[in-house]
C-alpha cells in the first residue's frame, strides 16, 4: 500500500519558478460563419512569405533527418557581413526572448537585481524571476515613454543588468539616441545594458537624430548589448530566431547557456534567405508603416490621444475599458492583446482588419 506524499516529501520546486506569472500570447480569433476575423492580438507581419525563403526553408527541412548547425555558421556569417561585426561577437537562440533568458542565466543569480521600464515586454519579469533575481520595475512616463533618469537612479551595486525595450512593447514608443547616451554614460561599466531593438526596422525616421543604432552604440561600450530578432520585420515569427550582438566575452557567454542545437535548421535557412533579401522585405515593412500612419491619423481624428507609434502596432490607455473594448472588438471579429486596466496593443496588419479596428475605437473614443 502507498501513501499519499506530504508536503514535506514532495519534490520541491523552487519559489522564483512556482511563482512564475504566466505568460499570455496573444489569442487568435475564432471561425465566425459569415464574418471575416482578424488577428492583431501578436505582432506579427502580416505578409506571407518571400517565394525565396519559402524555398530556402523547404529545402532545408528536407534534411531533417540531421542535426542543425550547432554554431549557426552560415546565420553568423551573413550576420557578420550585413552588420560589419566579427562572428565572434555573435549568439542567436529560438527567438530575442531565448537569448535574453540566456544572457540572465549568465549574469544574474539569487540577491541581483534587473533593472527595466514598466509596462513593458511582459516576458522581461518571467526570464529574470527563472534566475532567482529580481526584478526592478520603474514606471514609464506620463506619455508611456522611458524614465532613463528614474532607471538610472534605480541601479544599486546589486544591479547586474538594465532592459531598454526600443520601440518599447506595448506602448510602441522609442528611446532618442542623445538621451540614450546620456543615460549609459551614467551606467557603471560592470552593469550589462540590453537594448531590446524587436521592433527597430520599423522606427521613421530610421537612421534619423532621434534615433539610434544598438549595434553602433555598441562598437564603442563593451557593456551594451544589442538584441535582435527575425521574427518582426522578416515574418519568421514561426520559426524563432534571434540574436544579440555584444562583446566577445558577452557573446560567449550567452552562447554557452544556450540549449545545443536551438535554432532548427530551417530557421538559420530562412534566416540567412531573409538577409539575403531585405531590400524587398524592407519595402514591406513601409507599407506597414505607412498603414500605421493611416490608423494612427485615424484614432487621433477620433478624439485618442496615443503614444507616438514607432513599433508595427498602437496602442490605446484604456485603463478601466480595457475589458469591455477587447469585448467589442472580438465581437466585430478583430482580437487584440489586453493588459487588464491599462490598455491595448493592436498590432498593424491588414487593412481591412485595421478598418473594423478603428470601428471598434470609435465606440470607445474620448
Amino acid at each position: 500500500m502507498t501513501t499519499e506524499p506530504t508536503p514535506a516529501t514532495r519534490p520541491q520546486v523552487r519559489p522564483p519558478v512556482r511563482d512564475l506569472p504566466a505568460y499570455v500570447p496573444g489569442k487568435p480569433p475564432a471561425a465566425r460563419v459569415g464574418l471575416t476575423t482578424y488577428k492583431l492580438s501578436s505582432n506579427e507581419n502580416p505578409y506571407p512569405p518571400l517565394p525565396g525563403v519559402l524555398e530556402a526553408a523547404v529545402e532545408a527541412a528536407a534534411r531533417m533527418n540531421r542535426y542543425p548547425d550547432m554554431a549557426c555558421a552560415g546565420l553568423y556569417a551573413a550576420l557578420s557581413d550585413k552588420l560589419g561585426v566579427p562572428t565572434t561577437r555573435l549568439a542567436a537562440g529560438t527567438g530575442s526572448v531565448a537569448v535574453l533568458y540566456h544572457l540572465l542565466q549568465a549574469f544574474c543569480a539569487s540577491g541581483d537585481e534587473v533593472v527595466y521600464a514598466w509596462r513593458s515586454f511582459e516576458a522581461y519579469p518571467i526570464a529574470v524571476a527563472v534566475t532567482g533575481a529580481t526584478s526592478v520595475q520603474v514606471p514609464l512616463t506620463l506619455e508611456a515613454r522611458h524614465d532613463l533618469d528614474a532607471m538610472a537612479a534605480a541601479i544599486t551595486d546589486r544591479t547586474k543588468v538594465v532592459l531598454v525595450c526600443s520601440p518599447n512593447n506595448p506602448t510602441g514608443t522609442s528611446v532618442h539616441r542623445a538621451e540614450l547616451e546620456t543615460f549609459l554614460d551614467r551606467v557603471p561599466a560592470h552593469v550589462v545594458v540590453v537594448l531590446d531593438e524587436a521592433y527597430r526596422e520599423f522606427v521613421r525616421p530610421l537612421g534619423g537624430p532621434d534615433s539610434f543604432d544598438g549595434v553602433d552604440l555598441q562598437r564603442t561600450r563593451a557593456n551594451v548589448v544589442a538584441m535582435r530578432t527575425f521574427a518582426k520585420a522578416y515574418g519568421l515569427a514561426g520559426f524563432r530566431v534571434g540574436y544579440v550582438v555584444a562583446s566577445e566575452e558577452v557573446a560567449a557567454a550567452v552562447r554557452a547557456c544556450a540549449l545545443p542545437f536551438g535554432v532548427s535548421s530551417v530557421a538559420q535557412a530562412a534566416a540567412v534567405a531573409s538577409l539575403e533579401r531585405e531590400a524587398e522585405l524592407l519595402e514591406r515593412v513601409e507599407a506597414i508603416t505607412a498603414e500605421r500612419t493611416r490608423v494612427a491619423d485615424a484614432l487621433a481624428h477620433q478624439g485618442w490621444t496615443v503614444p507616438d507609434p514607432q513599433g508595427n502596432f498602437v496602442w490605446l490607455p484604456l485603463g478601466d475599458r480595457t475589458g469591455d473594448f477587447a469585448t467589442t472588438a472580438e465581437r466585430a471579429g478583430v482580437m487584440v492583446r489586453p493588459f487588464a486596466g491599462e490598455g491595448v496593443r493592436v498590432t498593424i496588419g491588414e487593412p481591412a482588419g485595421n478598418d473594423v479596428f478603428l470601428s471598434a475605437a470609435a465606440q470607445f473614443a474620448p
